[in-house]
């Protein structure tokens, strides 16, 4: 980009763009704020990719960097939100663990000391039932996967808002060094970067979104409700490998051919 106006433009923290559309570029940040709380409880499910007329580059370019930040913003929202009812029952689910616990270690004890008072007589069974329903929470949290699944929440929306923070300011970096610095290339070349830095900025995000699911996968598979599912794939499965009664041959050994009868003489 070796003219000035054909710089990509740096939105402002008020949502206003430059010259003369600052009433748009505040309008459509209002319209996109409401629209991104009312699909907060959404799946993170793809977008249209804005299309529109390359005539104007540092328009269109400006307009495919809201679409991005927008996207990110969309899919830490979803995971902040996820994490909440998470969190919720993780810590009450602790909460039952810990006073289960405590409870199940102080009513034997308290029946063990106060042998003389008829009130608390008996309330040894209580402490056992205390102490199961202890297991029982932690079970539960582990099977549910609450605490894992807030964790993996919390940890890729924070990495997301790093990511969009290297955004702004590489973007930011972009437009300054067409204004201030040397100019490098010609407009397209100067496009074309810029297109590459939100092109590299929407991979990182689907990769964090990837990795977040591949570890809920690895987690599904490991705890104890698929069990049953993975004996049956596995009964079912084909067996790699040689057939039984065969033993496998060493490492560059050659198989031995079967010796042929020497064809008769005429």
């Amino acid at each position: 980009m070796s003219q000035p106006e054909m710089q990509p433009e740096v939105p402002r923290p008020d949502g206003g763009g430059g010259g003369g559309g600052q009433g748009e570029g505040a309008g459509a940040g209002a319209a996109g704020g409401g629209a991104a709380d009312s699909r907060a409880g959404q799946d993170l499910t793809g977008r249209p990719f804005p299309l529109g007329d390359w005539g104007e580059p540092a328009e269109r370019l400006d307009e495919l960097y809201r679409w991005v930040e927008a996207d990110a913003l969309r899919t830490a929202e979803w995971y902040l939100t996820d994490r909440a009812w998470k969190r919720r029952g993780a810590r009450l689910l602790r909460l039952g663990s810990a006073l289960g616990a405590v409870a199940g270690a102080a009513l034997p004890l308290l029946d063990l000391t106060s042998k003389a008072d008829a009130a608390v007589d008996g309330i040894a069974p209580w402490g056992y039932l205390a102490l199961l329903l202890a297991v029982a929470c932690v079970g539960c949290d582990r099977y549910f996967g609450l605490t894992s699944g807030w964790i993996r929440d919390v940890a890729t929306a924070q990495a997301v808002q790093r990511r969009l923070q290297v955004l702004q300011f590489d973007w930011a970096s972009e437009s300054v060094r067409e204004v201030l610095g040397p100019t490098e290339g010609t407009a397209s070349e100067a496009a074309e970067r810029c297109l590459g830095v939100l092109r590299k900025f929407s991979e990182d995000v689907t990769e964090l979104v990837r990795s977040e699911t591949a570890d809920w996968m690895v987690e599904f598979r490991s705890g104890p409700a698929p069990l049953v599912m993975q004996s049956s794939v596995a009964a079912g499965a084909r067996p790699e490998g040689p057939p039984p009664g065969r033993f496998p041959m060493p490492p560059g050994a050659r198989p031995n051919m079967p010796r042929q009868r020497p064809p008769d003489a005429r």
